[in-house]
């Protein structure tokens, strides 16, 4: 994958998010809820892994995962349809994990928001991805309105000022700055070629090997769940037996 992607043809990649549709599998037996331990909320049980971060119960019976991109506008309606009861219902139940993966589906754009949505202590994490999708439109048409300008300069620049340019042209820099993350700090994270390089690979990976063909892509348990929407979803964890 090229790291730059040209903003010439994002708008018509931003529309290009998953469409799959999904039938719930024949129903699993119901799974108990587990408590939390004594002055904890799964919801508030957060840790970093090898692909991305984790909510929930670490032993949840149900691992529900997600490779989204913060831009797209499919994964930003599921989100927004789905963040309370996700959490307040099933992950808090201790029976569903929620595992969120980065998926730079659009290329270069995307790297901007997951690197400030993770430039940032685990507790924070989902809030944010959470914020993020609220503030979706705003972020994709600022981008959208790049002046020519500033596209040429983007085709000539090198990854990390690119990627700068870009943060600050959907005003996600300030959108970081008000969520308590510094100036200094947010653009230290948007350097981070670690991270860079990291999602590069899981995105290249994830797509040649089959597991990923557009966003959001939801595994539940290891298995694809056709889903793209909330209403499509619930049934498909009361399925696992949720």
């Amino acid at each position: 994958m090229k790291l730059l992607a040209s903003l010439l043809i994002l708008p018509l990649a931003i529309a290009g998010c998953s469409s799959e549709t999904g039938t719930p599998s024949a129903p699993a037996s119901p799974v108990a809820a587990v408590t939390a331990p004594a002055g904890q909320n799964w919801t508030d049980t957060v840790s970093r892994t090898a692909e991305g971060t984790i909510v929930g119960n670490p032993d949840a019976p149900i691992k529900l995962v997600e490779y989204g991109s913060r831009l797209c506008p499919t994964c930003g309606a599921l989100a927004r349809e789905s963040f309370g009861p996700l959490m307040n219902i099933y992950v808090k139940s201790g029976k569903v994990s929620f595992e969120y993966r980065e998926f730079l589906v659009h290329g270069a754009p995307d790297l901007p928001p997951a690197l400030l949505g993770n430039c940032t202590d685990p507790a924070a994490f989902f809030p944010i991805l959470d914020q993020m999708y609220q503030a979706q439109d705003g972020f994709n048409t600022k981008l959208q309105a790049t002046p020519q300008p500033v596209q040429a300069q983007l085709q000539t620049a090198k990854p990390v000022e690119a990627i700068r340019i870009m943060a600050e042209q959907m005003g996600l820099i300030d959108f970081a700055k008000q969520r308590g993350i510094p100036e200094a700090k947010a653009r230290q994270c948007l350097g981070d070629m670690a991270q860079i390089d990291r999602w590069t690979k899981q995105t290249q990976d994830k797509s040649a090997d089959g597991t990923v063909a557009g966003t959001p892509t939801l595994l539940i348990n290891g298995k694809k769940a056709e889903a793209v929407s909330w209403g499509q979803l619930e049934p498909l964890l009361k399925a696992a037996g949720a």
